[in-house]
């Protein structure tokens, strides 16, 4: 029986300085001054109109993406954050997470960032090396970065993410590890390591960089996931690593198949409706353009997810988890049997991709390294 999950909340700033040629996500450069004042505006009203899907929940994480969402000021955040507080309510310990840019201009706001209720920040680093940053058309460079840490920490924000690629144009095993070195000593509570990945309608896409072959990416990820290990930060997701209680609770909520409300220019939401017995997938609208003139109706899309689709929809999130997931997630999470994927798990399991420890079913360490493959078994 579909029960009601945990809820998070989204909050989308579709704005940025330059976009990244690597980057498909729903930015768009900006010209001229923000409209700051009317885009917080738009963002009150619309999780105004999102409240019927609350169901007298409380919100255990806001994660603040982009975009640049440093772009926006301290003070715009605090009157935001107050009026999500006071329409929905928060949870004891709830983490509120900004993406922020290394750009020292958006650095010395971290101290309002931390005034305004923001507690995590995740910091786009990348990588340390110029000639690196260069090549991925970020407007900061390795002492811009190095400093934003810092202030970031003098600010109070001692639980932080840093975001750093791996398999970059003409990157060495050795360039990889130092990024996570230089990183490392900064103590993140928690860090993102993933391969660059060339998308669809990015300028990558048009014209590819000369990356690394596989072999040696293979090489970079073995040798930097036993790094991070000697650090105390193991890895809990395919890309996520963090000391113990640090897992970031907004993103294991995506990864556990909760509810997120989405709010902001291109926001997605997931909400479950147990009387209907039915799980919504919402998007507003994209353009910032549209997205503020919509006064009315900012929803873009929304769909059920249909019944035959929710077993992969739940997979696709929650084996990417070292942990996986258990029977009674899965029936709690999809309102489904667990008996319509249990032949397909006795079938990976017994070709030694999934294995059962206690009440948890997860990947075994091959079955991880050929994720794609075992959920393939399940389309």
């Amino acid at each position: 029986m579909l029960e009601l999950p945990p809820l998070s909340l989204y909050i989308h700033v579709p704005w940025c300085v330059r976009k990244c040629p690597y980057c498909d996500f729903n930015s768009h450069e900006f010209q001229g001054t923000l409209p700051e004042q009317d885009y917080v505006d738009a963002l009150c009203e619309d999780l105004d109109a999102e409240l019927s899907r609350v169901q007298a929940r409380k919100l255990q994480s806001i994660f603040i993406g982009g975009g640049t969402p440093s772009l926006l000021s301290g003070d715009s955040y605090a009157r935001l954050i107050a009026h999500i507080e006071k329409r929905i309510g928060f949870e004891n310990n709830i983490e509120i997470t900004l993406e922020a840019n290394p750009g020292t201009v958006e650095a010395g706001r971290f101290s309002a960032f931390r005034q305004a209720g923001i507690n995590r920040l995740s910091l786009g680093i990348q990588s340390f090396d110029d000639a690196q940053l260069k090549q991925l058309g970020r407007i900061h460079d390795s002492a811009q970065a190095r400093k934003a840490i810092a202030i970031a920490q003098d600010a109070g924000f001692d639980n932080f993410n840093l975001d750093l690629m791996h398999g970059l144009p003409g990157q060495s095993v050795s360039g990889a590890l130092a990024d996570l070195q230089t990183a490392l000593a900064y103590q993140p509570r928690h860090l993102s390591w993933y391969q660059l990945t060339i998308e669809p309608n990015t300028v990558f896409y048009r014209r590819p960089p000369p990356l690394p072959a596989d072999e040696l990416i293979a090489d970079m990820q073995q040798e930097g996931q036993s790094l991070l290990a000697e650090h105390g930060l193991q890895q809990y997701e395919v890309s996520a690593y963090a000391h113990t209680d640090f897992a970031s609770k907004h993103n294991l909520n995506y990864w556990q198949f909760g509810d997120y409300l989405g709010i902001g220019a291109g926001a997605h939401g997931k909400l479950s409706d147990p009387e209907a017995g039915e799980i919504l997938r919402t998007r507003k609208k994209k353009q910032p353009g549209h997205y503020l003139q919509s006064t009315l109706e900012r929803t873009g899309e929304s769909a059920t997810i249909a019944a035959e689709d929710l077993p992969l929809e739940f997979l696709l999130n929650a084996l990417r988890l070292r942990a996986g997931f258990t029977r009674k997630q899965f029936e709690a999470r999809t309102g489904l049997a667990f008996s319509v994927i249990g032949k397909r798990v006795e079938y990976l399991q017994s070709k030694r991709l999934l294995e059962l420890d206690g009440d948890q079913i997860r990947t075994t360490t091959r079955g991880y390294l050929l994720l794609n493959s075992v959920l393939e078994e399940f389309l």
